[in-house]
């Protein structure tokens, strides 16, 4: 039959019509799997470390498997502080496991995606929490909220001693320093249970700091995890330093870089010389009984004293302050007579005592004493070298500065 070239138009329209619509189906319908609505996957997977609500040992790796044909894609696992776990995921999909510590005591949701042998997508999300732990390492910081001066450093002390370089590490990284402007800064281990933390220069005047840890649950080694923090804030005020020149018998306030008042002094003379370095106020005390006992003065000696004492700011904790000392005042400016104090009139005492505040920094220069030292009678940290100051942090410890992939670059070669 011989057709029309109308009738075979319309044919070849309705052609072209239904490639169309399959074209359509195969774009827009449930054939393609990436479109459809995931399906749950809670029958093809299983969190092995969690079963039936029991509490994970959080000393354990966490782990996922997949059943049947269907594979596993991705997983996520995070704590309720929102911090994520490694892993690490096998080839064929069968199985995921943690490569980081979970924490003691804390609930955690895992979100995993399948895939099955159609290509379609599962997910399921399972929560659950882990065992709170048999021993925790508590951290205090120091000092507390309040205002301080721009050399005062952060003291941060653990409940328990911590020696393994490695478990150092683990307990640094969660002590977060953050300041407004922002200084370079680093923590130095004291000891065992007391860590100190200072920018490389003082803190800048009138900034905030915050101190906060984020050491809670986290695994420090050997079944001890961390526990809760108090956060502290500081705030710094004007920069105030006196220098205390020895030799001249001088001591020159300034605050921001400018001279306040030069006071005449007198500080330790022979056999009990003022210490030299950079000292951190400790405290002001109105009025102090100093005996010469107190610091190995055998009472009835030649050397020894009972004297009270007002307007007195301490800088050791074994006893040198910046205070009056009005019997001295006929040497003050000419010569050394105290026994490792410095000495003032008494109104100067009184200016001083109202002008500084704990943290302010007080200097010596141009004695025959000993340089202060840094952590066992006060605070002695601004004498410590900076790059001495780094190999003290678990962190940055031997590790040149600008040693990061970001600031190579902006480093000259080396010769």
């Amino acid at each position: 039959m011989t057709q029309s070239p109308r009738h075979r138009l319309a044919l070849c329209g309705a052609v072209l019509l239904t490639a169309l619509a399959v074209g359509v189906t195969a774009c827009g319908g449930s054939s393609n799997p990436l479109a459809d609505k995931p399906y749950d996957a809670g029958g093809q997977v299983e969190l092995t470390s969690a079963r039936d609500g029991q509490k994970a040992d959080p000393s354990k790796p966490l782990e996922v498997t997949a059943r049947g044909d269907d594979r596993i894609t991705d997983v996520t696992a995070t704590d309720a502080a929102g911090r994520y776990v490694k892993g690490e995921l096998a080839p064929d999909g069968s199985r995921w496991h943690s490569t980081g510590a979970l924490a003691a005591g804390a609930h955690y949701t895992v979100r995993i995606t399948t895939e099955d042998e159609n290509g379609s997508q599962g997910r399921r999300t399972i929560g659950f929490d882990t065992n709170p732990a048999d021993r925790l390492l508590r951290v205090s910081f120091g000092p507390q909220n309040g205002t301080y001066g721009v050399g005062q450093p952060i003291t941060a002390e653990l409940s328990t001693p911590v020696q393994d370089p490695a478990a150092r590490a683990v307990v640094e990284r969660t002590l977060r320093v953050e300041s407004q402007p922002a200084v370079e800064g680093a923590w130095h281990w004291v000891d065992n249970r007391t860590l100190h933390y200072r920018p490389k220069e003082y803190w800048p005047a009138n900034s905030t700091v915050d101190v906060h840890a984020t050491l809670d649950g986290i695994k420090v080694g050997g079944g001890l995890y961390g526990g809760p923090s108090k956060p502290v804030r500081l705030t710094t005020g004007d920069r105030i330093e006196a220098v205390t020149d020895a030799g001249a018998h001088s001591m020159t306030v300034l605050r921001n870089g400018k001279e306040l008042r030069s006071i005449p002094v007198t500080t330790g003379k022979p056999g009990y010389a003022t210490r030299n370095g950079v000292k951190v106020i400790l405290g002001r005390e109105s009025f102090v009984r100093m005996r010469g006992t107190s610091i190995g003065i055998a009472e009835g000696s030649a050397d020894s004293y009972d004297l009270p004492v007002y307007w007195a700011t301490r800088v050791t904790w074994s006893g040198e302050y910046v205070h009056a000392a009005p019997w001295s005042e006929g040497s003050q400016g000419w010569e050394n007579v105290s026994h490792g104090c410095t000495g003032m009139s008494t109104a100067n005492a009184k200016w001083f005592f109202d002008t500084v505040h704990v943290g302010d920094l007080v200097k010596v220069v141009g004695s025959s004493g000993d340089t202060m030292t840094p952590f066992d009678n006060g605070f002695g940290d601004w004498n410590v070298d900076w790059d001495e100051w780094r190999k003290g942090s678990a962190l940055v410890g031997g590790k040149k500065q600008g040693a990061g992939p970001a600031d190579a670059a902006r480093l000259r070669p080396e010769l």
